[in-house]
């Protein structure tokens, strides 16, 4: 069975009226505290009546993990009810709307963290400077904050949660074997690698329960020899399958480096490619900003549900104009 961008889809336990996401992109209008305001609530309220999911932007779970200064978080208690006030603005709809969590490890900024951290001492560049590595007592407080993050974000209203793994940031430096050089549990093989990522979503899934949808945001390759691949991510997560609810996959942002030919659909490929090995719902993205190719990635079966980012900062009913 094939199906189009109208059609309704599912998520976990999540009914969607449609197959379009709107994916998360930095606003950079938070405080210096990492609070949301007035901007965020009129932004994502005004994209809200077309899509069937909303993914609100990379939230910090740390002070010491904001990727920006002007980022937002959910690592205080006082943060919850301001991002009340964007799901209720989505929610008005009829929208659901998840939250990604993050934590930026060696990209956190430098301009509001003191100390970097991540799995191994590898800078990402210059500008960033050299990392620690993480002690396990420091991995444990990490995972202790995503345990916090979720139990916030249901406070907060929002109806899933999105973990980043994806464009360099801290989950993503555990799981590829560019960036994490560990010789405890937590390196080496796959199940090393994963061990990060795998006591972050179970320590999730202690206070969410398993019908409270939960999905994660990858990188399918790092661009560069001896990084990851879709083949890779397959190991990965295949052991955590029964504990996720979808896989939205992009590329890039472990090094700096670019891909070198950025078309319509480039990812389509990495996402097809995860697809035909899970049973759980593949979100694609990048560049897929016509109905005609986005409908083709759905009933060629490259991908369940296609997120769009650029367009819909520039046009809030971007959507409209897809699904019509």
């Amino acid at each position: 069975m094939s199906f189009t961008v109208n059609d309704a889809a599912t998520l976990g336990s999540l009914k969607l009226k449609n197959r379009l996401v709107m994916a998360p992109l930095q606003q950079y209008k938070g405080t210096i505290d990492a609070f949301p305001t007035d901007h965020h609530i009129a932004h994502y309220g005004r994209r809200a009546r077309h899509v069937g999911l909303i993914i609100v932007e990379s939230t910090a779970i740390a002070s010491n993990g904001r990727l920006w200064p002007n980022d937002i978080g959910i690592y205080t208690q006082e943060h919850v009810q301001p991002l009340k006030s964007i799901t209720d603005a989505i929610h008005a709809y009829g929208t659901p709307v998840f939250i990604q969590l993050s934590h930026g490890g060696r990209k956190s900024s430098p301009e509001v963290t003191r100390s970097l951290f991540a799995p191994s001492a590898l800078p990402f560049d210059d500008h960033y400077g050299t990392p620690e590595a993480l002690t396990q007592a420091g991995i444990r407080s990490v995972v202790e904050a995503y345990r916090l993050a979720a139990v916030r974000s249901v406070e907060a209203g929002f109806d899933g949660i999105e973990i980043h793994a994806a464009h360099g940031f801290l989950m993503h430096q555990f799981l590829s074997p560019l960036t994490n050089a560990r010789s405890d549990e937590y390196g080496g093989n796959a199940e090393g690698r994963s061990r990060f990522l795998k006591e972050a979503l179970l320590s999730i899934r202690q206070e969410v329960g398993r019908d409270y949808p939960v999905i994660i945001r990858i990188s399918a390759t790092d661009y560069h020899e001896g990084g990851l691949t879709p083949e890779e991510w397959v190991r990965l997560l295949k052991p955590l399958e029964d504990d996720l609810d979808g896989i939205h996959v992009s590329s890039g942002g472990l090094l700096p480096i670019k891909p070198a030919d950025v078309h319509p659909g480039y990812q389509l490929p990495h996402a097809a490619a995860i697809k035909q090995h899970f049973r759980i719902p593949v979100i694609a993205v990048g560049k897929l900003h016509t109905r005609s190719l986005a409908n083709r990635a759905l009933e060629d079966r490259l991908a369940d549900l296609i997120a769009i980012g650029s367009p819909m900062l520039d046009d809030p009913d971007f959507a409209e104009s897809l699904l019509s």
